[in-house]
């Protein structure tokens, strides 16, 4: 069952849909730990939420890239004895270029972040959800999961393709311990995502329709969990792809994505 104050656990939240998590879920009763790299950031946001909502926010501050990361960060769970309800699984970013023009070690990092983090910090919070009968585990994965990979920012799609997967086992697997899990699979959205990988002029030229606010992603997403949906596309325009992609053939599918990505993903380094 529900707990009167549930504590959720939301990674990369310092800005952008993390962010939109944290004020959606502290409207709802939720006590908050926030982690990610930028303290300054993660605290102004904590400040906010009590400020706002009158819960209790707990800033972590964690570079889930270190091997040792999650490790640490449940680590510092135990040690205030922190039980988390709600996992949000939601650090990500994007690497531009091609693939052989970014050093290993970017790549490494990359996947430890959007593939071994949000795994191992499923792993090791199942176990206490389960043991209390209650928890939702949400992991942001993207629309880009769905449709075929394309030329720059090589491992993204690779990424959250696996995240829906992995999403749909563990779902499978706790239908009977109540404890939803979701993969939410959103498009284009407003953040500071395309700043950081210096896509932001390429983007900026798409229509407005393709593009969603974070608080409309967040407010799908925690409905999608709650009902028990395991894989949530947000977003008419979203799921108009997605249908689209399904039923294309797939060399068909590949043309269309290798034109479509020109106009949103550097593929060269330095474009």
């Amino acid at each position: 069952m529900t707990k009167a104050r549930p504590l959720s656990l939301i990674t990369g939240a310092s800005a952008g849909i993390g962010a939109a998590f944290a004020h959606a879920l502290a409207a709802r009763g939720h006590d908050l730990v926030l982690t990610a790299r930028r303290t300054d950031r993660l605290e102004a946001v904590a400040h906010a939420l009590h400020g706002q909502h009158g819960v209790n926010a707990t800033v972590l501050t964690n570079d889930l890239a270190d091997p040792h990361g999650v490790e640490q960060l449940c680590a510092a769970l135990d040690e205030r004895g922190l039980q988390v309800d709600w996992l949000i699984n939601n650090a990500g970013y994007g690497v531009p270029g091609r693939f052989d023009q970014n050093d290993w070690p970017v790549h490494a990092d990359f996947l430890r972040v959007l593939v071994t983090a949000p795994t191992e910090l499923a792993w090791r919070l199942i176990a206490g959800m389960r043991a209390r009968g209650y928890g939702r585990i949400v992991n942001v994965a993207s629309l880009a999961g769905h449709v075929p990979g394309s030329a720059g920012h090589t491992l993204y799609a690779a990424s959250k393709a696996y995240m829906i997967k992995f999403s749909q086992s563990l779902a499978l697997e706790n239908l009977d311990a109540g404890v939803n899990v979701c993969a939410l699979c959103p498009g284009f959205t407003y953040s500071e995502f395309h700043d950081v990988t210096g896509t932001r002029a390429l983007v900026s030229k798409m229509p407005s329709f393709m593009w969603q606010r974070a608080e409309d992603v967040v407010r799908e997403g925690i409905e999608a969990v709650e009902r028990g949906e395991v894989v949530h596309v947000t977003g008419r325009f979203n799921r108009t792809v997605k249908g689209l992609f399904k039923v294309m053939p797939d060399r068909m599918a590949l043309r269309m994505s290798a034109k479509q990505s020109k106009r949103y993903r550097a593929q060269d380094a330095g474009e």
